[in-house]
């Protein structure tokens, strides 16, 4: 099924002739309005003129996330504020808020992103969709919601948090599809099991997004809910939910193209790379009319996919994300990704749950690395030796991922702070000193 098919279907000629076009409309238009924007193109001798198709697209400035908080918070809007029907923001825990805003347009081409995405995984009107993202000024709550009712699905606006009533509602609204973080996903999983309430469940579908997973956790969230759960690619600054999304196939996801152009690059020498290599995923908006970007780098790393899916879909797919350059941890010398030890994790499997906590320090001008992962129920009641194996067994096969020796201990069940949204995983402490 398809939402819009002439679009996403479009043949690539044509959708770069569409580009083409939007990419010379929103430079022009933020050259008059972006102030920020305008000098960075004077800075580098660079008119609108200049610009002919996307193939002068590496030719512009980058955006960063930097400049949304220089900004704040409608410096970088390119339309009057009163044009503005709705601003969103993150969270602020490491600075200013990062604010952006939408037009009435804005909305819309929203709201058809989140529905072709929806449409895409099988959605239909009688779905009921427990919607179990934050609402509020985060973009996945509201982006979410609006993509249901523009599919006509039934949407249950539970909000994150209260899980027993989580999972209560889930059962007596008859919910069919779950939409959460994955690692809220993952914790819902273990308190029904624990219930015993998986066999009450109507769900088929989940729709998890908003950080890292991986395949192995993937696969754990199925098995914990009985579900098929896709991957939906998303940000506050290029939109919200929705800029990316995995079709029925699981094959990567869709970037719709008309909207968004991408482009993978060397994060240090900023080379443009070709798809199928490993980079840094940037982002240029070109329908945004309230809070356009161009070429915005989101650090996040992932590889861009050229061949066609099997879905029928032409817009370029890209792979899961396996981790942020700025959430990359360097430990004495060696770069270290979350996700790489969360896989580790889930391949082990028994005897262990996927939750885990990093804990990186410095003690005389020496990183120390910690990482502390829950014992399932079943292990908890084993005797002493039998867990020292395992942790002995869980080191060695993270020396053998990272190349670096690690600290693993086996805590208590539920011991690791669950949460709502997105996981805190990592704790550095160097970063307080």
């Amino acid at each position: 099924m398809m939402w819009q098919k002439e679009i996403e279907t479009m043949p690539r000629e044509e959708l770069k002739k569409l580009q083409s076009e939007r990419l010379i409309w929103q430079v022009n238009r933020m050259y008059e309005n972006v102030e920020l924007f305008k000098k960075r193109m004077d800075d580098i001798g660079l008119k609108p003129s200049d610009i002919h198709s996307v193939d002068d697209l590496s030719k512009l400035p980058f955006s960063y996330k930097q400049d949304l908080r220089d900004y704040y918070p409608y410096g970088l809007f390119a339309v009057p504020t009163s044009d503005i029907v709705r601003v969103h923001a993150s969270s602020g825990t490491t600075g200013k808020k990062i604010v952006v805003g939408y037009t009435k347009k804005d909305i819309e081409n929203w709201n058809n992103c989140m529905a072709r995405m929806m449409t895409a995984i099988g959605i239909t009107k009688d779905d009921f969709i427990q919607n179990s993202f934050g609402y509020g000024l985060f973009t996945g709550g509201f982006g979410t919601h609006n993509g249901a009712e523009t599919v006509g699905a039934t949407i249950i606006p539970i909000s994150s948090g209260n899980t027993h009533n989580q999972i209560q509602t889930m059962i007596d609204f008859g919910a069919t599809v779950l939409c959460a973080t994955p690692s809220y996903a993952m914790h819902l999983g273990e308190a029904i099991e624990d219930a015993g309430a998986k066999n009450d469940l109507k769900l088929k579908i989940g729709i998890f997004g908003a950080e890292p997973w991986t395949e192995d956790m993937r696969h754990a969230i199925e098995e914990k809910l009985n579900i098929k759960a896709y991957d939906i690619y998303g940000l506050s600054e290029i939109m919200g939910p929705g800029v990316a999304c995995e079709c029925e196939e699981q094959a990567g996801m869709h970037v719709w193209e008309d909207m968004f152009i991408p482009e993978i690059i060397d994060p240090e020498t900023l080379e443009v790379l070709p798809y199928g290599e490993q980079g840094e995923l940037v982002f240029t908006t070109i329908t945004k009319e309230g809070f356009p970007l161009i070429r915005y780098r989101t650090r996040d790393l992932c590889t861009l996919i050229e061949e066609p899916c099997k879905c029928g879909r032409t817009h370029i797919r890209m792979k899961k994300p396996c981790g942020r350059s700025d959430d990359m941890l360097i430990i004495r010398g060696v770069n270290v990704f979350p996700s790489q030890i969360e896989e580790v994790l889930l391949k082990v499997g028994g005897g262990i749950t996927p939750n885990y906590q990093i804990i990186v320090d410095r003690k005389n001008n020496n990183d120390t690395f910690d990482i502390n992962v829950e014992m399932s129920e079943s292990l908890f009641g084993d005797d002493i030796r039998s867990i020292e194996t395992l942790e002995k067994q869980i080191t060695s096969k993270l020396r053998e991922t990272l190349g670096i020796g690690a600290k693993v201990h086996l805590v208590n069940p539920k011991s690791i702070e669950r949460s709502e949204g997105k996981a805190k995983r990592v704790i550095d402490k160097r970063n307080l000193k």
